[in-house]
């Protein structure tokens, strides 16, 4: 199949019919890597996810939980709680962009919670100078995002939540198009969690974990009635895990999680021009006079991907031009582990991979957290396994969460 796609790019494909000839050049700059509006939701905003490789759609529930799946909250051993985060982003570079998150969550009984978030992304600030005579204008970019929960357990070892997402990007700048406005659209999530029992093994006891999450589900973005619609980061995510319980102090848990865009993959496109027997086609310098018909945004392979939302999920698990081998590198996956001592000190680990083809993210992650009282800090740090460097590359990640009625769930 590589073959045949790099065979695509370097040789034109004719055909001859009816005395006519076609000619189909493909797009050698075409890129099948998935880009989608709002970027920013996939980066992971806490601390204790990002320190173990971006996984917690199967972790133990905690106060950030809302990004990952909102249905963990109703396995919460805290009456409620109160994440506050902050991440630097391009920290190498700049020293004004970053994104923050604060979420809420409360158990309403043994069996509901719901839970408030806000999450704030902001691109520093952009000086625009028109001429030395000028005064600069100042234009501040940013994207947000607000979203409410509430999870519910259905059995008393799964729960199921739904979220609602308001999402606005302010990206125009305002001193170059007057005209500009903010782009806003809504979004869903579906998720579950399921947690068992402790249950003893010859020299430990363990506990299963498993969850998913369907999330951003909702219509494109885009910032004018001419401007192009761009795919929110529909992301469909699987997770499972087991906890090694080996005595009161010490807690070892490891998770895996795979993930995938149900986002449509861009075709490849080429122009296809047809033309009579006899015009010239050396160094495909056709005669002008012999052209009969010429398409420039022909798809040569893939499906076409400026569909609605709805389709483009289906669509997204059947239209790689490269066929079942390339649906295969869209997924990501990820493994993380955290060790706890006496739950007051958690020290953590994990790698995510994805397809040098589709992105080339490939990090490790390193985190640790410290519970006093009713307050947990957390940290993170990553460090890049790709060529191709990561904007998150060496920065520390922190995170504080106040657990209010700790421990006033205790499940079996």
């Amino acid at each position: 199949m590589k073959k045949y796609i790099l065979a695509l790019i370097t040789v034109s494909l004719f055909t001859m019919t009816n005395a006519q000839e076609t000619v189909i050049i493909p797009n050698s700059a075409d890129s099948r890597v998935i880009t989608t509006g709002v970027p920013f939701l996939l980066i992971a905003s806490d601390a204790r996810a990002a320190g173990m490789g971006d996984v917690g759609v199967a972790t133990s529930a905690d106060a950030n939980s809302q990004q990952w799946n909102p249905a963990k909250y109703a396995f919460s051993l805290s009456k409620s709680g109160l994440g506050v985060n902050y991440t630097p982003y391009l920290s190498r570079l700049v020293n004004d962009i970053f994104l923050g998150n604060f979420t809420y969550f409360n158990r309403l009984n043994e069996r509901s919670a719901f839970a408030v978030s806000f999450k704030y992304f902001s691109l520093g600030e952009i000086e625009i100078v028109q001429d030395e005579f000028s005064e600069a204008l100042i234009e501040q970019p940013n994207e947000l995002t607000f979203d409410a929960s509430y999870s519910l357990r259905l059995a008393d070892q799964f729960s199921m939540a739904v979220a609602l997402r308001y999402l606005r990007s302010d990206l125009r700048i305002q001193a170059v198009d007057a005209n500009a406005s903010a782009a806003s659209s809504i979004g869903v999530d579906i998720a579950g969690f399921y947690q068992s029992e402790e249950e003893a093994y010859d020299s430990f006891n363990g506990r299963w974990r498993g969850g998913f999450a369907i999330q951003n589900l909702g219509p494109k973005i885009k910032y004018d009635d001419g401007g192009r619609e761009n795919f929110l980061p529909t992301t469909l995510r699987l997770g499972g895990g087991f906890d090694f319980i080996f005595d009161d102090y010490n807690k070892l848990a490891v998770t895996a999680e795979v993930t995938k865009l149900l986002v449509p993959t861009p075709p490849v496109r080429g122009t296809r021009i047809e033309y009579n027997e006899s015009g010239e086609t050396e160094g495909f310098q056709e005669d002008e006079d012999e052209v009969i018909e010429e398409e420039t945004n022909y798809i040569i392979a893939g499906q076409e991907n400026n569909v609605g939302f709805g389709k483009g999920i289906f669509q997204s698990f059947g239209d790689a031009p490269g066929g079942f081998s390339e649906e295969l590198k869209e997924f990501t996956w990820s493994l993380g582990a955290e060790y706890t001592y006496q739950d007051s000190f958690a020290f953590r680990a994990g790698y995510f991979n994805e397809s040098e083809e589709k992105g080339a993210r490939k990090f490790f992650a390193l985190g640790a957290g410290f519970k006093y009282t009713t307050i947990n800090i957390d940290l993170s740090y990553l460090f890049s396994a790709s060529k191709i460097q990561s904007p998150l590359e060496n920065t520390l990640r922190f995170s504080l969460v106040f657990n209010f009625g700790d421990n006033e769930y205790d499940e079996y």
